[in-house]
C-alpha cells in the first residue's frame, strides 16, 4: 500500500495533483469561501466550452497530430447559429447546420492530414485562418443575438440545481473519453498510431482511417463547444473564442500528453484542466491582467514539454557516470507508462 501511494506522488498526476492543492490553499486563503459550490461551477463554467474541447484534442494529441482550427471551429459554429437565426431560420436547425459545419471541417482536415500525408500543423494552420474568415464573411464587424431564450437559458442557467447543462455535457463527455482510450479497442489503436504510425501500418491498422476519425471527432466537439458558448454569451461576433488554441492546447500537454503522440492519461488531463482554471482564478485575484495570464500559461506549456526531457538527460548523464538515481517520473510528457507500453505491444501484435 505505502508503495503504491509512492508511486502515485512520483508520478505526473502526482506532480499535478501536488501544484493543484497548493494552489487551491492560496487561492482559498485569499478569498473566504472560494471552496464554495457556486464559486467553484462559475469558475468551470466560465471556461467550460475550452474543456470540452481539451478532451477531443488530448485525442488529437496522442494520435500524433495536432489541430490549430478548433478555436476558429467553434467560432464558425457560434457565428452560423446567430446568423442563420438572424435570417428567419429556428434554432433547431440552425444548431444541426452548425454541428454539420464542424463534420465537414473535419472531413476536410482529415483528409489533407489522413489521405494526402501531408503535416497537420500546417493544415489546420490553414483551417484556424480560413475557418475563421469566413466566420467574419457572415457577420463582418456586426454582433447579432436575440436568441430564444430556452437557448440562453441551457447556457447561462442551472440544469440540475447551479449546474449547467455545458457541465453535465462536459463530465459525460470525460467519462466517455476515459473509456475510448482506456478501456476500448480504438483507444488502443490511437496510442498505437500515434507511438508509431508505420508499425500501426505493418500491423494491419487502418492509420488513415483512425487519423480521419480523429479530425472529424475534434472538429464536431469544437463545433458543439461553439454552439454552447453562443448560448452562454447570448451575443457573437466574427472574433468568438479567438486565440482559445493556446487554453486547450496547454491544458493538454501539461496533463501529461506527449506533444510526440503515443502517451498520455485522461486523469492527467482532468487535473491539469483543474490546475489551470484555478491558476487563472488566483492570478485574476490578485489583479494580474489577462496578458500576464497569458503568459503564464505560454511559460507553462514550454515547461511542460522541456522539464521531462531535461530530466531524462540528467538521469542518462548519471547514469553514464556510475551513479545511481531514480528514474523519472512515470506517464510525464514524452513518457510513456507501463501500461500503456503494455496495450500498444498487445494490440501491435495482435
Amino acid at each position: 500500500m505505502a508503495r503504491d501511494i509512492v508511486k502515485r506522488l512520483r508520478s505526473w498526476e502526482g506532480l499535478l495533483l501536488v501544484l493543484l492543492l497548493a494552489i487551491v490553499a492560496m487561492n482559498t486563503i485569499a478569498v473566504p469561501g472560494y471552496l464554495g459550490v457556486q464559486n467553484q461551477v462559475n469558475l468551470l463554467q466560465l471556461n467550460i466550452e475550452k474543456v470540452i474541447v481539451v478532451l477531443a484534442m488530448t485525442m488529437v494529441i496522442i494520435a500524433g497530430e495536432i489541430d490549430l482550427s478548433i478555436a476558429s471551429v467553434m467560432g464558425l459554429a457560434a457565428v452560423l447559429v446567430a446568423w442563420l437565426t438572424d435570417n428567419g431560420v429556428a434554432m433547431e436547425p440552425a444548431i444541426v447546420i452548425a454541428l454539420l459545419a464542424g463534420v465537414l471541417a473535419g472531413l476536410f482536415n482529415g483528409f489533407w492530414v489522413a489521405v494526402v500525408g501531408l503535416p497537420s500543423l500546417a493544415v489546420t494552420l490553414a483551417g484556424l485562418i480560413g475557418y475563421r474568415g469566413l466566420a467574419r464573411l457572415f457577420i463582418e464587424d456586426r454582433s447579432l443575438g436575440g436568441f430564444p431564450d430556452w437557448f440562453t437559458g441551457l447556457g447561462q442557467e442551472g440544469l440540475l440545481g447551479p449546474i449547467p447543462f455545458a457541465l453535465v455535457a462536459f463530465a459525460v463527455l470525460l467519462l466517455v473519453t476515459a473509456v475510448v482510450l482506456q478501456a476500448s479497442g480504438f483507444g488502443r489503436l490511437i496510442y498505437v498510431v500515434g507511438s508509431s504510425p508505420d508499425v500501426a501500418r505493418y500491423s494491419g491498422v487502418r492509420v488513415r482511417r483512425v487519423k480521419w476519425s480523429i479530425f472529424i471527432i475534434s472538429s464536431t466537439v469544437a463545433a458543439f463547444a461553439g454552439v454552447l458558448l453562443a448560448a452562454r454569451l447570448g451575443a457573437v461576433r466574427g472574433s468568438t473564442a479567438e486565440g482559445f488554441e493556446l487554453d486547450i492546447i496547454t491544458m493538454v500537454l501539461l496533463g501529461g500528453v506527449s506533444i510526440f503522440g503515443g502517451s498520455g492519461r485522461i486523469l492527467g488531463v482532468f487535473l491539469s484542466i483543474l490546475l489551470i482554471l484555478n491558476l487563472r482564478n488566483g492570478l485574476g485575484l490578485v489583479n494580474v491582467s489577462g496578458n500576464a495570464q497569458t503568459g503564464v500559461l505560454g511559460a507553462l506549456l514550454i515547461l511542460s514539454v522541456l522539464l521531462p526531457n531535461i530530466a531524462r538527460s540528467v538521469l542518462a548523464r548519471l547514469h553514464g557516470r556510475g551513479g545511481r538515481a531514480l528514474p523519472p517520473p512515470v506517464g510525464g510528457p514524452g513518457m510513456r507508462s507501463e501500461a500503456q507500453v503494455e496495450s500498444i505491444s498487445e494490440t501491435v501484435s495482435v
